[in-house]
């Protein structure tokens, strides 16, 4: 992974990530191989992530982050844990980015030409009950269609903005999150992912290694991905 010269000892963000609790991983015997260069200790059965190693980690991934936002693409959001759910919904709303925060449906990327029809018609049945489309149909089948669009929307509604495959992902813990990273890999789009020490990195483009199990810790992260893309975007607004 490319070092930038932004790089090197940053004992502001380190601060930050400490407060957040982005250094605490999980105990050795959870710990993947792949993550043992970014361990720097232990305690009380706990291991300690090295923050200054997260450090370069994070900010190689902005850079990417920011070079996507300079080009106009999108990235797919990815957070279903009870702890990012939120955190990841309203982080990828904020910058108007796709999200996934309840359920990863299999195929979204892999099988997307079906995910995109189905995207279509529940636009196709939203527009018409709000412009009086639906008002031909009996109240029974009124109440059937307000059933069909309350279902494809807890399904789809983070993936109305995704008219075709994203630039990337951002994933929080790429080990619960398995399907996607592997169907994300499978077309060859670039991962960016809060993990922990349990997680293989080596499955991801841009791995931040990092507490995902901590609202506080996820926030950070999430916080510091979307004002790269804020500010990758401004930048070329300026141009």
């Amino acid at each position: 992974m490319p070092l930038t010269k932004e790089k090197g000892f940053n004992t502001e963000l380190i601060e930050k990530m400490f407060k957040a609790g982005a250094h605490f991983g999980y105990s050795k015997t959870r710990r993947h191989p792949s993550t043992k260069p970014y361990i720097f200790g232990a305690k009380n059965n706990v291991e300690i992530i090295d923050l200054e190693k997260t450090q370069d980690l994070l900010i190689s991934a902005k850079e990417f982050v920011k070079s996507l936002a300079r080009e106009g693409k999108k990235i797919l959001f990815v957070g279903t844990k009870n702890e990012s759910r939120s955190v990841v919904k309203d982080g990828a709303a904020s910058i108007d980015m796709p999200y996934v925060y309840i359920r990863w449906i299999g195929g979204t990327i892999s099988n997307f030409s079906q995910i995109k029809k189905r995207l279509a018609h529940l636009e196709d049945l939203m527009q018409k009950r709000e412009t009086g489309g639906l008002a031909m149909y009996t109240k029974k089948e009124r109440l059937l269609f307000d059933r069909e669009i309350d279902r494809l929307l807890r399904k789809f509604s983070g993936l109305l903005s995704m008219k075709e495959l994203p630039g990337a992902f951002f994933v929080v813990d790429s080990r619960k999150e398995h399907i996607a990273v592997q169907e994300a890999r499978d077309k060859r789009i670039p991962i960016i992912s809060v993990s922990n020490s349990d997680c293989d990195i080596k499955e991801v483009d841009y791995p931040i290694l990092g507490n995902d199990a901590s609202v506080a810790s996820v926030k950070f992260f999430v916080d510091q991905i979307v004002g790269a893309y804020k500010e990758g975007r401004a930048g070329m607004e300026v141009k």
